[in-house]
């Protein structure tokens, strides 16, 4: 259910909306995402329908405002990205791109996923200020057009200039060593990803492994008259029933998994490739500063009042950026220990309450085993 998704802190005092993201429908070539929210301060209620272009369309917004100091120094809160329109669990395509998001068979994960990008929106201080999650939120028809997307030269220019200053010495330690440290993390979260995404994969093959196992033994029961083969049929029944509930324990495992660390893992490594984009944002106005810098001690004297003027502007551009990134950084390492914290808590609650169902089950089947040896 939408509700049990492991809620991560996110500057939560500031949020003004409680929002789910209740099913996806699949219209011809694309999914419609069902948005319901209410507007907490005066009980308002909305739904509407989004596509994923329109969840685009929110992150562009973001993204481009121009009345937000420091505005580059925000660690935006990561989409999810964009799945096919087959079944997720069923298609190779679809598996590779999403993650532990494709598993389940339906798109409630997924539908989790995008949930938990609107709630960090609107839980962040300074997003939920944008007019245009209002407008998402509430209005029925489309937000507004779709993205421009950016053609091939103009990924090869942004490639080229990644190289060239992804490794640029910062003059901050601070900034420095979360570099260093986000290198590290990135690797090491993304890894940590994939082994449990095969261990969930693996929870969910014995499942359906064990759901082969009771079909086959309930099938090969039959009608027989004789006294063994009457009393090895109901022992074939009963183990069916043993396997089957096996193959529950295991499914509510691999959900269980999925909807605490599986969905934790996949969040945190998107947001550490946001955190690596804003940083490396940060750097790039750091080599603008020095590049004025230089330029200012070349300046002929006609013009260097202008290029004094442009200093001071870049500056204070990079100073609020700083200031900005720093406060976006320790707020997210607070929230990404929180957030996981409460990912084990959920994960221990439900393999616990599991486990519990699962022994009462067969304990009673065993009892029942015990009848049957005892006749």
């Amino acid at each position: 259910m939408m509700e049990e998704a492991v809620e991560v802190p996110s500057h939560s005092n500031c949020s003004v909306y409680c929002i789910r993201v209740t099913e996806a429908i699949k219209n011809g070539d694309s999914l419609v995402y069902v948005v319901k929210s209410e507007e907490l301060s005066s009980n308002m209620q909305y739904q509407v329908d989004r596509t994923y272009e329109d969840f685009e369309w929110l992150q562009h917004c973001l993204f481009t405002q121009e009345s937000v100091p420091g505005l580059q120094g925000i660690i935006f809160p990561p989409l999810p990205a964009k799945p096919m329109t087959c079944d997720p669990s069923s298609d190779a395509r679809s598996f590779k791109q999403l993650g532990l998001l494709a598993l389940g068979g339906t798109w409630q994960t997924y539908c989790r996923a995008l949930e938990k990008y609107l709630h960090l929106v609107s839980g962040h201080s300074i997003l939920v200020k944008n007019s245009a999650l209002q407008s998402f939120l509430t209005h029925k028809e489309p937000p507004g057009k779709q993205i421009v997307k950016k053609g091939i030269f103009d990924k090869l220019s942004q490639a080229v200039e990644g190289l060239r200053k992804e490794h640029h010495k910062d003059i901050d330690e601070f900034f420095q060593n979360e570099r260093d440290s986000n290198v590290r993390l990135t690797g090491l979260t993304k890894a940590a990803s994939e082994r449990f995404l095969e261990m969930v994969v693996a929870e969910q093959k014995i499942m359906v492994a064990c759901g082969h196992f009771s079909t086959s033994l309930q099938l090969g029961i039959g009608q027989e008259d004789d006294s063994t083969a009457c009393r090895i049929s109901k022992i074939c029944l009963k183990l069916s029933e043993v396997i089957d509930t096996v193959k529950k324990k295991y499914e509510s495992v691999a959900e269980n998994n999925r909807n605490t660390i599986g969905l934790y893992l996949d969040l945190y490594s998107r947001y550490q490739e946001a955190e690596k984009e804003m940083l490396f944002r940060r750097t790039c106005k750091l080599v603008e500063v020095e590049n004025v810098n230089k330029s200012l001690v070349k300046v002929k004297s006609t013009k260097k009042a202008i290029m004094e003027e442009i200093k001071k502007a870049t500056d204070r551009e990079f100073l609020e950026i700083s200031g900005m990134a720093k406060c976006e950084i320790q707020n997210y390492h607070r929230e990404r220990v929180l957030a996981f914290q409460q990912s084990l808590i959920g994960l221990c609650v439900r393999q616990l309450k599991t486990a519990r169902e699962s022994y009462a089950v067969l304990s009673q089947q065993l009892s029942h085993f015990r009848e049957l040896y005892g006749e």
